[in-house]
């Protein structure tokens, strides 16, 4: 099978090296010449997965159009804001016969857009039951050196996520089923956020009660957003839900854990954004989740505080200060 990876970054090409695994024919698309050029003479993505060698098998382009023409399946492993820039460039292609997986975790900040709706609105060719959203625990770092992970493919047709399972699974990397395509979107994007404040928690020196809680409470404003948008409860107890949550707050290798984390010890936002060179999906994601909570006047206190300290300047432990010290409630 044929697949093209849209997206030369950590993710895609871990997931170029997967496929390769697999026995498919890969091709890995990056967005400037003189990258693809450098990535095919020293066959290292230095910058984004630094150690990890890339097979010759591989065959790497800034072809875009060429890339798709040829492929069975194009997996689209672009951060969220620029993913609809990304698609309008391909729009003419026919997808009625590829299958389209997303990888990207975030919302559309201008739109308030998950990136099905963001699909469906650019790729006018591709039929929604060719859509198939790919998410869960799973760092760059740890798929590419085939550590185990497990992980779940979405989509309403469910022959497009059978599809999709068989071409990523193997000893190493374990796919399961879902049909909440939404739910599955938000859980990605969300826990970002989340992943954010408990960053901001590990930086203003705070210890495990502290994480464990905003974690688990953050579950809940996420799920309680999910809900009121169409997504089913299941889902964020699921890999996508707490699975994500739980690694992306936790890991050393989560950007948005480390921004977070950084934000709190007092470096400026803008500062830390340029030293990670990656983008860290939860900043923009805290922006649409705050409009969201306003439009469906759903109650997010951690989300809330987040923006708060991203945007508004106030102290982390300020904003910890004032959670802690909302009036008494039962927990469900």
């Amino acid at each position: 099978m044929n697949v093209t990876v849209l997206g030369a970054g950590g993710w895609g090409t871990a997931l170029s090296l997967l496929l390769n695994d697999n026995g498919a024919s890969v091709t890995l698309w990056a967005y400037k010449e003189e990258y693809a050029e450098e990535l095919t003479r020293v066959r290292e993505n230095k910058t984004y997965l630094h150690g990890v060698s890339i097979p010759k098998s591989i065959g790497i382009t800034s072809d875009i159009d060429a890339s798709i023409d040829s492929a069975d399946v194009v997996v689209a492993s672009i951060p969220s804001q620029y993913m609809r820039a990304q698609l309008d460039r391909i729009s003419g292609h026919d997808f009625n016969r590829k299958i389209f997986v997303n990888t990207a975790k975030g919302i559309e900040a201008a739109t308030l857009c998950t990136m099905s709706e963001v699909v469906a609105e650019s790729l006018e060719k591709c039929p929604r039951e060719n859509y198939v959203v790919l998410s869960g625990p799973s760092h760059a770092e740890e798929v590419s050196r085939r550590m185990p992970t497990a992980i779940v493919a979405a989509s309403r047709h469910r022959k497009s996520a059978e599809l999709v399972q068989k071409l990523f699974m193997n000893r190493y990397f374990r796919v399961y089923l879902n049909r909440d395509v939404k739910g599955v979107e938000l859980c990605g994007s969300f826990k970002n956020v989340i992943a954010l404040a408990a960053g901001m928690s590990d930086g203003a020196g705070y210890g495990d009660n502290t994480k464990a809680a905003l974690m688990t409470r953050g579950m809940v404003e996420i799920t309680r957003l999910g809900e009121e948008l169409g997504a089913h409860h299941r889902t964020f107890s699921g890999l996508a839900g707490m699975g994500d949550l739980i690694v992306t707050c936790m890991s050393r290798y989560s950007r948005n854990r480390f921004v977070g984390e950084q934000v709190a010890a007092g470096r400026k936002l803008d500062e830390v954004l340029d030293e990670i060179k990656m983008v860290a999906e939860g900043v923009p994601t805290a922006r649409a989740a705050h409009q969201l909570a306003i439009k469906y006047r759903v109650e997010m206190p951690i989300m809330e505080q987040v923006h708060k300290v991203l945007f508004e300047g106030k102290d982390p432990q300020k904003a910890v200060g004032d959670l802690m010290g909302r009036p008494g409630k039962d927990e469900y």
